[in-house]
């Protein structure tokens, strides 16, 4: 290869001792991307810390200029296509090799100490993830916050798709013909088969095709799957999300495999995990959607990165000096700070909470009971119409929030099965993995169960702490999805997330069951041919209530 140096250097801006430079880094097939560094001049060597994004590289001014305060030379680069950079965006296509060619050309660089970090979350996470699969030459720390190491299992969950997230992050992120303007989402997103969503919304998009249309875990996603390669890195890495983001599940599980599974046994205590009660836009503040946590609950991501690079890039003494626990987690309802060596926490045991049947066809608000005691004899089934015409709306119902509102009038709906444990006589606490296993049926070849689970207040106020979805047809196996019997009973597990609450003495624990969260989720149309085709059928699911088929919530208590 040779040698990559920079093409420009532009002195674009001087604030005290900051100086911004902007440069273009040729990658190895010659497109030039652009980047802005950001230096105290009067450091003549400093470690680096880099941002890769396809969301404009000069919206990090401000954040560069804290980083070269704080004694690093900051560089925040545009991805390939994008803003000032050269070539054709594909999501996530090129930007592991561009991420391994951007670190070479750093680390040769007089002003390198040899020592680089890269930082930032959602896309800005993954790349670096796709970068470290690489192993470049330099990369020394990573701290990714809300993002994946497989995308796969990002954008798909239970055989379902996180619809609205990806339709309206791809409208906004394809090239658009001259004088489109996209059509109303929320009719786009009701278009079938989930190959025409793209026209629906308003013209073509290939890759959104692809990522619609590809619902099992297959050679596809290949390319986009670095699970396999997290044991092999050698890297320090700083994971930090909340419950309500839809990168929770990734972003804890990255953690895990690199706590336990790392071959290298420093690597295994170089992670760490910070694991609070926000959603995707709302780290570190206290207020996430209809909830205030209170004030324990803010953090500053600067100071944690600024910690967590001073440790490792710079070996500080007083960054070594403090404590470091591997997870630091909050649980909601109490509003409190816990640490752990581990996630899920010790000392939490798993516990069924049983779901009994209301006595009649239909479960309606407050009707269906949540117990710690199995049913004893055989309840009748609740039953409830899943019409992919008018499904169950999710709530929220924007893309990117999926944080803490009252589900009171969703579970006012008749498709929605509702069960009430009753007050709490001492707080329950739990912290881990929740878990729905289900026993249930349909009349059709396949259907879903969306199960949510919520914190019922004193004042009627049910609040959403976890969530999640299975497709029937992929109930034993997302690679080999099989088609339900009518009338015949499945035993189905719904995982609902990492989650750390407790519910308080005077609230209720509920279950809410429907067959339907949508646009967080696509519509299943509940027919053989499924998401590839346009005919629909409505569903008539049942929940099973006997000792034979117990149906119950699973949580990790203390």
């Amino acid at each position: 290869m040779k040698s990559l140096v920079p093409a420009l250097f532009l002195v674009t801006s001087a604030l005290a001792e900051v100086k911004t430079e902007t440069v273009t880094i040729p990658m190895r097939d010659g497109v030039k991307l652009t980047a802005d560094l950001y230096r105290d001049e009067a450091l003549t060597k400093a470690p680096v810390l880099l941002t890769r994004t396809p969301y404009d590289r000069t919206k990090q001014k401000g954040t560069g200029e804290k980083w070269a305060k704080a004694g690093y030379i900051f560089i925040a680069q545009d991805c390939r296509g994008k803003f000032g950079s050269e070539g054709t965006f594909a999501p996530y296509n090129n930007e592991g090799q561009d991420g391994y060619d951007t670190l070479e050309w750093i680390t040769r660089q007089p002003w390198c100490s040899g020592k680089v970090g890269m930082l930032g979350g959602s896309y800005v996470g993954a790349v670096q993830w796709q970068a470290a699969a690489e192993h470049p030459p330099g990369l020394a720390a990573i701290a990714p916050q809300a993002t994946w190491s497989s995308f796969y299992r990002n954008i798909h969950l239970g055989g379902s798709v996180r619809l609205s997230l990806i339709a309206s992050w791809m409208s906004g992120n394809s090239p658009k013909p001259d004088g489109a303007k996209p059509n109303n989402l929320d009719q786009a997103l009701l278009r079938l088969p989930l190959s025409e969503v793209d026209q629906a919304i308003g013209w073509e998009m290939p890759w959104l095709d692809g990522f619609l249309t590809h619902p099992q875990p297959n050679g596809f996603w290949t390319r986009l799957d670095l699970t396999s390669h997290l044991p092999d890195l050698q890297l320090p890495a700083l994971h930090v999300v909340g419950y309500h983001d839809f990168f929770s599940r990734e972003s804890v599980d990255n953690f895990v495999i690199m706590q336990k599974q790392a071959r290298d046994p420093i690597t295994r205590q170089q992670q760490r995990l910070i694991l609070g009660p926000w959603d995707h836009g709302s780290v570190g503040k206290t207020k996430v959607a209809d909830v205030e946590f209170g004030p324990e609950a803010a953090i500053d991501p600067f100071a944690l990165q600024l910690d967590w690079f001073d440790r490792h890039l710079k070996q500080d003494p007083k960054a070594l000096a403090k404590p470091f626990p591997p997870v630091r987690y909050f649980s909601m309802g109490d509003n409190t700070w816990h640490d752990a060596q581990t996630w899920p926490p010790e000392g939490f045991t798993p516990t069924s909470f049983y779901l009994q049947s209301a006595g009649k066809a239909n479960t309606r608000h407050g009707n269906g009971r949540l117990t710690r005691t199995a049913p004893t004899d055989d309840q009748p089934a609740d039953s409830f119409r899943a019409d992919p015409a008018n499904p169950t709306p999710s709530t929220p119902q924007k893309s990117a929030i999926w944080g803490p509102v009252d589900q009171g009038a969703t579970e006012d709906r008749d498709d929605v099965l509702v069960y009430t444990s009753e007050a709490m006589t001492e707080p329950l606490t739990f912290a881990g993995t929740a878990q729905a296993k289900l026993h249930v049926s349909t009349d059709t070849p396949d259907a879903d169960w969306a199960v949510k689970l919520i914190d019922v207040h004193p004042d009627g106020f049910a609040q959403n702490i976890a969530r999640g979805i299975l497709r029937g047809r992929y109930r034993t196996s997302l690679l080999k999805p099989e088609l339900m019997q009518p009338g015949q009973v499945y035993e189905i597990t719904v995982d609902l997330g990492p989650v750390a609450a407790t519910i308080a003495k005077g609230h209720q624990l509920r279950v809410d069951i429907s067959g339907a969260d949508f646009p967080l989720y696509d519509r299943n149309p509940n027919t053989a041919a499924g998401i590839h085709d346009s005919q629909t059928a409505i569903a008539t699911e049942q929940v099973h209530h006997t000792p034979k088929t117990l149906s119950h919530i699973v949580l990790p208590i203390r």
